[in-house]
């Protein structure tokens, strides 16, 4: 694996952000060929589609921000000298080469891309057919990127195949494959699972919880779970379960509240056998099968749950261990839900909507793992690495 110096690297960046503003116009312009070529059936997905230009202002703001990180490669995480006389230091290092396959999402061409040529891998970006013309012309910027720069296009490439052509690649790979990350819904996830000969770390699916505690500020519970609900449907963060403590004051008072609520903000409502016996007008969950679904659509299911046990142990069965949040005073109750609860984002009295590296302070973001091997999150450029030992010897055997 050749190593580039942090200086080439940045300066890549540093011209990759001076080609996105200069091809601005192309770039907008070949995202309308994928967004009529769309319609707008998914709404969702149609959301995540498109490149205007505050989505292009926002990709060379992520690009500066990677650029002005810290390297993550060949840091010291751990140095000892033993009594034998050996030297041994655990250093971070690159993967290797990582494959990303996505849905929609013209920014992850740019977003993954980044994080790990930083992180000095090389990354084949698998796109979907729906963001053709918006990745083909961000592959030719990174590429121009590259070659202004003295360096080998391949560290970036696209990946034009399709359904089968992909399954192929991801059996019998051309190239060594160190990394697989599947970002999207359940099939996507599921359909490498089961064709990649390489590890596969997952991201995307949600399915996020919050519980309302009977020990609940009320007014808090609402604002949290609006927010986590509307403010970015298509999102892996955003809320589609909510569990409302049966024991809470005012409990069928509360329960037409959060249906006034979510009705006036055009959000349809399931309800569990419980709250069908309170809001008696709302659709029932049908089948099993919706508790496990992540909608990323304007819908919620409103459930009952008599006490804190129960809110956890139905969180575990059925979330997507993405976020799960409780709204509760109380901070002991608290931290027992946090630490029960198996996600890779736990919350207190705050949105689900946080789970995100830019919001966590991690900044931008390869995917959100949840998964516990290697990182479980926002797979940032730190956890763009793994670690390799320099053992320092002087003819030293076993024995």
């Amino acid at each position: 694996m050749k190593l580039i110096d942090t200086k080439t690297k940045n300066n890549v960046l540093q011209s990759m952000m001076k080609i996105l503003d200069k091809k601005r116009k192309e770039i907008i312009e070949a995202n309308k060929k994928d967004l009529e070529a769309f319609g707008k059936s998914d709404q969702a997905m149609y959301d995540r589609l498109i490149v205007d230009e505050k989505k292009v202002d926002s990709m060379i703001q992520s690009v500066k921000e990677v650029m002005e990180q810290e390297d993550p490669v060949g840091k010291t995480i751990e140095h000892r000298r033993l009594d034998t006389g050996l030297d041994i230091t655990n250093k971070t290092a690159p993967f290797g080469t990582i494959m990303i396959i996505y849905e929609s999402r013209p920014d992850v061409t740019i977003e993954a891309a980044m994080l790990a040529f930083k992180a000095n891998n090389k990354i084949y970006l698998k796109g979907g057919k729906e963001a053709f013309h918006s990745n083909k012309i961000l592959e030719q910027c990174w590429h121009e990127a590259l070659q202004e720069n003295g360096l080998d296009t391949g560290w970036i490439e696209m990946l034009k195949l399709d359904r089968t052509e992909t399954q192929e690649f991801l059996k019998n790979p051309p190239v060594h494959i160190d990394l697989v990350v599947p970002r999207g819904g359940e099939r996507l996830i599921a359909f490498v699972k089961e064709h990649s000969t390489g590890a596969v770390l997952v991201s995307g699916r949600g399915n996020n919880f919050l519980y309302v505690s009977k020990n609940a500020d009320f007014e808090t519970a609402k604002k949290v779970m609006l927010n986590a609900k509307i403010d970015k449907i298509s999102g892996c963060n955003a809320l589609d379960k909510v569990l409302v403590d049966k024991n809470i004051p005012g409990y069928e008072d509360k329960l037409k509240e959060l249906q006034k609520m979510f009705r006036e903000n055009e959000v349809s409502i399931l309800v569990d056998e419980e709250v069908s016996k309170v809001l008696s007008d709302e659709e029932k969950v049908s089948s099993e099968d919706t508790w496990y679904e992540e909608f990323l659509a304007m819908k919620i299911v409103l459930g009952s749950v008599d006490g804190l046990d129960k809110a956890i142990d139905k969180i575990n069965k059925y979330s997507g261990g993405h976020s799960a949040s409780i709204i509760t005073t109380d901070k002991e109750e608290a931290k027992t839900f946090m630490e029960q609860v198996d996600s890779a984002a736990v919350y207190h009295n705050a949105s689900t909507r946080f789970t995100d590296g830019g919001q966590m302070g991690v900044g931008a973001e390869l995917a959100i793992s949840t998964d516990k091997l290697h990182h479980r999150g926002p797979l940032g450029l730190k956890q763009l690495v793994t670690n390799k030992y320099y053992v320092l010897g002087d003819g030293h055997i076993r024995e």
